[in-house]
């Protein structure tokens, strides 16, 4: 989900701020204003960071995908670094003064930055909300800042985020045929960010990719007979759904159906146990080729719910989910759908 309970809002139609106390439906929250209490569709609000960077619109209806000989032509730079220091993704805020002479953001310039002193080819895509904006596959060379494209200040809330697939331009037999990373930007971050930015006068927000290209995976193959004699069971790969546990149409994620003993784990340990056991089931249900299934994950806080719709939307196979209300789990359940 977009929002969270405690998040700081602006009220389109009064331009006033105030904060999240209670999310009420997955169209719906309660809010906050200057004291008084009120619920609000989800369309009626928005962050207000942007508005404390620039007036301009804050969501453009639909973000236009841009071509390739739309790109300003830019030089491929050399970077100062002198040893490795890995591969970096760099954000240029571009600023403008608006009529007050106020200086606000209107753009952000993408760089890949290689401090090292490999090449790489790389395959770059930029999405909007799981929906790819730009793409562009080309190299980068040793120790060079790489210009991609511009985007729009204006876009930054519109779940950002960052792929990348690089390859060495020199193949090795001992390094790995490809390595995939990627960025997602969290909107109040990067405003963070861009205030820490202008108070230290630093041009360029790093976020990192890797810092050193990952070894090729050993091949740990080991002789059926071997593992046989050692005790382990092998199963004939033709009837290996016989031994797969049986798929459920519904699972509750409440930490004390999954494990008998959690008072002592903190929030993040029954966080990741929590989403260990989602994946289990997901795959089963996709193994078993089940139409949908339904994940308990409760109301709360929100935290696991927004981890599980996250992982959902780049699952492979996920035809749709849905978070609405029922007479069984409230808003306390996702129901996913198979391609």
């Amino acid at each position: 989900m977009k929002y969270q309970v405690g998040d700081e809002i602006l009220v389109l139609h009064s331009n006033e701020e105030g904060r999240i106390i209670e999310i009420m439906s997955d169209k719906m929250v309660l809010i906050e204003v200057r004291g008084v209490k009120f619920p609000a569709y989800m369309d009626q609000i928005d962050f207000p960071y942007f508005k404390r960077f620039s007036e301009k619109k804050l969501f453009p209806a639909a973000p236009k995908k841009i071509y390739i000989d739309q790109i300003p032509k830019e030089k491929v730079q050399k970077n100062d670094s002198k040893e490795d220091e890995g591969v970096w993704l760099n954000i240029v805020p571009k600023f403008s003064l608006d009529d007050f002479n106020d200086e606000v953001v209107e753009s952000l310039k993408i760089y890949i930055s290689n401090k090292t002193r490999v090449g790489y080819n790389f395959d770059y895509e930029q999405l909007f909300a799981g929906y790819a904006n730009f793409a562009l596959a080309s190299s980068v060379s040793p120790f060079t800042d790489f210009y991609l494209h511009d985007i729009p200040f204006a876009t930054v809330n519109d779940s950002l985020s960052f792929f990348i697939d690089f390859s060495l331009t020199e193949p090795h037999k001992k390094k790995a045929d490809h390595f995939e990373t990627n960025v997602k930007i969290k909107p109040k971050q990067l405003f963070q960010k861009i205030e820490s930015l202008k108070e230290e006068s630093k041009p360029v927000i790093n976020y990192s990719l890797f810092d050193v290209y990952p070894d090729k995976e050993e091949d740990n193959h080991i002789t059926i007979d071997i593992l046989r004699n050692a005790g382990y069971k092998v199963y004939d790969v033709s009837k290996i759904k016989e031994h797969i546990p049986k798929a459920r149409s519904v699972v509750d994620l409440h930490i004390e159906k999954i494990i008998d003993r959690h008072s002592h784990l903190n929030n993040a340990e029954i966080i990741q146990i929590q989403l260990d056991e989602f994946e289990k089931w997901f795959e089963l249900a996709q193994l078993n080729n089940l139409p949908s299934i339904i994940f308990i994950h409760g109301i709360g806080k929100g935290k696991l719910k927004t981890e599980i719709h996250e992982l959902l939307k780049v699952k492979k196979g996920v035809k749709s989910f849905v978070n609405q209300y029922s007479d069984s789990y409230g808003y306390g359940a996702t129901e996913v759908f198979f391609q």
